[in-house]
């Protein structure tokens, strides 16, 4: 005899508001009740929110710049469905009065009333198989992995059958931090005590009579100029390397596509990976002071590379940060983070800049302000 399969759990409005009590984040849509308790310390100023309500309190909206919600943000929100609430109790607020309903904790959600969503945004029947490594996947999407990729998913991925291999290619945010700032700090002073010595000098491959003295003074400024360099290439691998659309009829482009960036679009906080293993960021590290070495006299290479070096740990770090800290509103970092979130869910095509949005301006990248503006 088949068993019945069992209809979504129903939940009592004295039921959510005692979870509520208990801290948990529930929300609801047309009686759908969602838990994101997880989530939301990861929404711009989520964090503020938790530390503003108590109890049932559902007056503290989201402290966050409000803007409408992509149809990314409406999809990721079905991840967290955990059933229905019972007829007759879904009491929600009136659209445009936030701050007044205290009934299921229907929080008002950056500008849009859960309540006003479409009932019907369910999430469509997976591609591919979470139960097996996706990197050999993908390659089969063809015209679909575009539109796939892109349409974010609150899950852990694995890449690789090997352990090894999927080992090499996670790693902690700490570790990037552990493993590279000595190497700044051990080649700047290498760097400096060089350019000391006074051998040192621009052009000399070229001309003897009219090169340049580089004196140990010049260091800062090298340096910076080498963080500089890495922010303008950080948008450039970011706007044309990794969000590149590859061709649907090649296996082995898309598949490069997912394994450098589109994994992290895929699932943008699975946190072990979104910053670079140390071991394949030393080939491409190796690589870009290979290139300097030949374009630029050793020292001041070296100079300029360390300075290059310390941008990407910064950048590494920004990014995580990005993910999962909880700047307060107002401060660069809290626009940065709510900028970096509508790139991942909404603008896929602009807002490249991670660290600075600078290079976003003269490139015309820039996401456009109006859309984190509140609905009418």
């Amino acid at each position: 005899m088949a068993m019945a399969t069992a209809g979504p759990r129903s939940f009592s409005a004295a039921e959510v508001r005692a979870r509520c009590a208990q801290g948990a984040c529930l929300v609801s849509c047309h009686r759908r009740l969602y838990d994101l308790s997880g989530f939301v310390r990861l929404h711009p100023g989520g964090e503020q929110l938790l530390r503003r309500r108590a109890g049932t309190d559902v007056s503290a909206a989201l402290d966050g710049p409000p803007h409408r919600h992509s149809a990314n943000a409406r999809r990721w929100l079905e991840q967290y469905y955990v059933g229905e609430i019972e007829p007759g109790d879904e009491q929600v607020p009136p659209r445009g009065r936030a701050g007044t309903g205290r009934a299921l904790c229907a929080w008002y959600w950056d500008g849009l009333w859960l309540s006003q969503l479409n009932n019907h945004c369910l999430l469509p029947q997976d591609l591919v198989d979470w139960q097996k490594p996706l990197l050999w996947q993908v390659g089969h999407l063809g015209e679909k992995y575009d539109e796939w990729v892109h349409q974010p998913v609150d899950r852990p991925i694995r890449l690789f059958h090997s352990d090894f291999l999927e080992f090499l290619s996670k790693t902690a945010w700490y570790v990037v931090f552990m493993v590279w700032t000595p190497v700044v700090v051990y080649l700047s002073w290498v760097s400096y005590t060089s350019l000391a010595q006074g051998n040192t000098r621009l052009f000399s491959s070229f001309t003897t009579e009219y090169s340049i003295p580089v004196h140990k003074y010049y260091f800062p400024f090298i340096f910076l100029l080498g963080m500089i360099l890495w922010s303008l290439l950080e948008y450039l691998i970011h706007r044309f390397v990794f969000h590149m659309k590859p061709p649907a009829s090649n296996y082995y482009l898309i598949t490069l596509h997912f394994l450098l960036h589109g994994q992290h679009h895929k699932s943008p906080f699975d946190s072990s990976r979104l910053v670079f293993p140390p071991v394949p960021a030393s080939l491409v590290i190796g690589f870009f002071y290979g290139v300097l070495r030949l374009l630029l006299p050793e020292v001041l290479g070296l100079s300029v590379f360390v300075g290059g070096l310390c941008g990407y740990v910064i950048y590494d770090m920004m990014h995580y940060y990005l993910h999962y800290g909880s700047p307060r509103k107002g401060t660069y970092l809290y626009g940065l983070k709510a900028y970096h979130v509508k790139h991942h869910f909404e603008h896929q095509k602009s807002g490249f800049g991670i660290s600075t949005r600078f290079w976003d301006y003269p490139f015309r990248t820039l996401i456009p302000e109006e859309t984190f503006k509140k609905e009418d």
